[in-house]
């Protein structure tokens, strides 16, 4: 009668560490220790449990299934909450504005724009119909000045009010 009670309070004791394992992993992923260990602890505390291969089919079955509704629970809670996954993406890029390469931004040099954004001492400009991330010379422009790029240092584009 003791050992029973031993290893199945051995056996509940697995399975709560494994679902908490398995929830780290789930917030956490990349199937590292966290989530091996919780997969052996449940593995192990399964076999201590079942008497017998059906038993064992049965509570594995039950398992998966609390580990469907972990899931989702830990899912709503991500996408809905203030643990909001930092590498989400929450816009839509925009089809017209693609990726331009920062290897050779000499072309434009001489040209006119205007601020987007406020320059302190970097913002963005307009050129051509065209957003590009401008640097001033350390002073501040105003939103709606018109600009001139004068100098190009490998992706940075230096610019300067004009009138």
């Amino acid at each position: 009668m003791f050992g029973f009670d031993g290893i199945f309070l051995l056996a509940i004791i697995l399975f709560v560490a494994g679902f908490i394992l398995i929830g780290i992993e789930m917030v956490i992923p990349g199937f590292s220790i966290p989530g091996i260990s919780g997969i052996i602890c449940l593995v192990v505390g399964i076999f201590l449990v079942a008497d017998s291969f059906v038993e064992g089919a049965i509570i594995a079955l039950i398992i998966l299934a609390l580990l469907g509704v972990m899931l989702a629970v830990i899912l709503g809670l991500l996408s809905k909450s203030k643990f909001k996954l930092p590498f989400i993406l929450r816009d839509e890029q925009k089809k017209d504005k693609g990726y331009i390469s920062s290897n050779d931004l000499e072309y434009l040099l001489g040209r006119k724009g205007i601020a987007i954004t406020d320059l302190r001492p970097t913002g963005t400009g307009n050129f051509d119909g065209i957003d590009f991330d401008v640097i001033s010379e350390g002073k501040y422009i105003p939103k709606d000045t018109k600009l001139v790029i004068y100098k190009v240092q490998g992706s940075k584009l230096i610019v300067k009010a004009i009138n």
